[in-house]
């Protein structure tokens, strides 16, 4: 048994497809990933027991934050780390393939959005900018490179200029993605609010205790005022995953095909709910070929159908990092 690579990723095009390489890539971690195998045993789980993907078991993914979760031989080529606060341990994720990583997240974005050539990419990314080991700062780094634009870039604390170029696109008409941590845009906004036509506003969650806490719709109702927008949109991935979901309206996320979510009882971690009820969220991300691919996060959720699923806000217990959605209310649907 071995790793898939982007080639199986991108084969997968109907549920058959999917559950096979899901069931390759539980038998590949579960020989060559001794983290996910003690847990596995721990918990009665082997692949004489798991014979249908609701009987998969998932991670805990504050695992990252106590054990080294990596699957095969191969050195890591990165750590990346998320943030979290100076009282929090920081989780790691030891990436050995940066190359898997990348057609990851250059492929579910032009799943949804289409080439990242057509926009110029503008980015509000204060908290993270600051480190060095952030996966959200890898990714909107190749985003820039990759749409081939003068005026793409980061933004830190050059509002102004910020504000000027965002003019100067919109007068010519020209596709921009602005995408930032919630409380950047928020700070931005309020200084500057603008019409935007031809901007899409991307918001990747995160407070970081900067601003009074704000449920997802509360912060899109105010990002719609600020910049003239129909609808505000959404990124939800995290240093644990290698994929994105992406949300274009109401919060709705759809996930790509190498990537599915269910929902846990809150009581029960192994037992699912039905659709529509809100629960813990379980990833299956076949992208964290070298780590761990089925993680029981700590974000509480509601699932819509095939791959479409809303976030609500984290597990009490749960602590505030940077690339999760704000703490809400999880009853709020």
């Amino acid at each position: 048994m071995q790793a898939l690579t982007p080639a199986d990723l991108q084969a997968i095009d109907s549920e058959a497809a999917f559950e096979k390489a899901v069931f390759q890539t539980f038998y590949y971690q579960y020989e060559y990933c001794d983290v996910y195998r003690s847990y596995c045993d721990l918990i009665n789980r082997n692949p004489s027991s798991v014979n249908s993907l609701k009987t998969l078991p998932y991670l805990p993914i504050s695992l990252f934050k106590s054990r080294n979760v990596i699957t095969g031989s191969a050195s890591p080529q990165t750590i990346f780390r998320s943030s979290g606060t100076t009282a929090t341990t920081p989780a790691q994720h030891f990436v050995s393939d940066l190359k898997l990583y990348e057609w990851s997240f250059r492929k579910a974005f032009a799943n949804d959005y289409g080439s990242i050539e057509d926009f110029v990419v503008l980015a509000l990314l204060p908290s993270y900018l600051e480190r060095q080991d952030a996966s959200l700062v890898y990714m909107v780094s190749d985003m820039i490179a990759q749409s081939r634009k003068k005026e793409s870039g980061f933004y830190l604390n050059e509002w102004d200029a910020l504000s000027e170029q965002l003019q100067r696109l919109e007068a010519k008409g020209q596709k921009t993605l602005l995408i930032g941590v919630s409380f950047a845009l928020l700070d931005f906004g309020s200084r500057y609010p603008q019409q935007l036509f031809h901007t899409t506003v991307m918001e990747t969650g995160g407070m970081k205790g900067r601003k009074k806490e704000l449920v997802r719709s509360e912060l899109h109702r105010e990002l719609k005022k600020i910049f003239g927008s129909s609808s505000i949109h959404s990124e939800y991935g995290m240093t644990e995953m290698l994929s994105q979901a992406y949300a274009q309206k109401e919060g709705l996320f759809s996930a790509p095909p190498w990537m599915h979510v269910s929902i846990r009882d809150t009581t029960d971690p192994f037992q699912n709910i039905p659709l529509g009820q809100s629960g813990g969220i379980n990833i299956i991300d076949l992208a964290n070929q070298n780590s761990c691919a089925f993680l029981a996060t700590q974000d509480l959720g509601k699932k819509h159908g095939t791959n479409r699923f809303e976030v609500l806000g984290r597990f009490d217990t749960a602590e505030i990092r940077g690339c999760n959605l704000m703490v809400g209310d999880a009853n709020q649907s």
